[in-house]
């Protein structure tokens, strides 16, 4: 019997399993290439001390990162680029990096250093899921790491400025989901009808952006306007990552079912326990009513009280 295979990761919103690039990529593989993972959503009693997540677990080891956890599966014989040529597998290399020299950055940098974002969505998102005290530290820790990785990657001369560095880079990314428009143009994937390494790194980076509602949306109406990527989107959301009616995937349904049936539980014993009082309450004895003894004040108290009501 294989060794169970558990991948820590961040989870969902928006209708997606993951809100988290690189969660995706992996989560996304798994499902092409048929690997059984049992996913363990971060929540708020995780006590990890990083962001640097996912993470695959095994009887025997420890994965981290996208490029390793994928090269760790296919050693396990789960494969998802099995049918593809070499030119095809140079090719899933080659866009690989494209993605990650041109469009990484302005995902990063839609995410944690646009200001209006990180405060209203990003940063209350991950902190509601990292315990506290990490929950005041970590987003922030998080967010100057991608600034300096947008920097060390693109702040090269002769971009020595922030804003010549974000205009920069959101140009590079939206040359680079055109390219990516062009290249799928009206297949189901990149390489055909079969998804493979490609397929998932195009729709981890792709999703969050196209899904999470942002109020600073310039790359977001980019990829909205090219059809088949969002359609991309939506057909693997669809087809393995399907939700129900409310938005909720079987997963996330049975973690919701679950906690309905403690929550049910817990209020029928409280029930119990508040009808056993009572029944204990009308099955003890009653004492009679005692009735106050009457105080009768002598005349001169009488008098003293009468002008006490009549002073001012």
């Amino acid at each position: 019997m294989a060794a169970p295979l558990e991948l820590s990761c961040w989870g969902g919103g928006w209708g997606l399993p993951s809100v988290h690039s690189e969660s995706l990529v992996v989560m996304a593989y798994a499902k092409f290439s048929g690997a059984p993972l049992k996913v363990n959503v971060i929540d708020n009693t995780w006590r990890g001390s990083r962001g640097d997540v996912p993470v695959l677990t095994t009887e025997d080891n420890i994965v981290s990162q996208p490029a390793k956890i994928l090269n760790f599966l296919r050693k396990q014989k789960y494969n998802a680029d099995y049918e593809l040529s070499a030119k095809q597998g140079a090719d899933t290399l080659a866009y690989i990096a494209l993605l990650e020299e041109k469009l990484l950055p302005a995902v990063l940098h839609t995410f944690w250093v646009e200001s209006d974002n990180y405060f209203t969505v990003t940063k209350p998102w991950f902190a509601s899921r990292i315990p506290f005290p990490l929950s005041l530290i970590l987003p922030g820790r998080m967010s100057r790491g991608a600034l300096n990785r947008i920097l060390l990657t693109r702040g090269q001369p002769p971009l020595y400025h922030l804003q010549e560095v974000e205009a920069q880079i959101y140009r590079d990314a939206k040359e680079c989901l055109n390219l990516l428009s062009n290249r799928l143009g009206t297949s189901q994937f990149f390489f055909g009808d079969t998804p493979s390494t490609l397929d998932a790194y195009v729709f981890g980076f792709l999703a969050p952006l196209y899904k999470v509602r942002f109020p600073k949306v310039q790359l977001q109406e980019h990829l909205k306007q090219l059809s088949n990527l969002c359609r991309f989107c939506d057909d693997i959301l669809n087809s393995y990552f399907r939700l129900n009616v409310g938005g909720i995937s079987p997963a996330g349904q049975e973690m919701v079912d679950a906690n309905l049936q403690k929550l049910t539980q817990l209020v029928n014993k409280e029930s119990n326990l508040i009808e056993k009082m009572d029944d204990n309450l009308r099955q003890s004895p009653q004492l009679p009513r005692r009735k106050l003894p009457t105080l009768k004040l002598t005349p001169a108290e009488e008098e003293s009280n009468s002008l006490q009501r009549l002073s001012p």
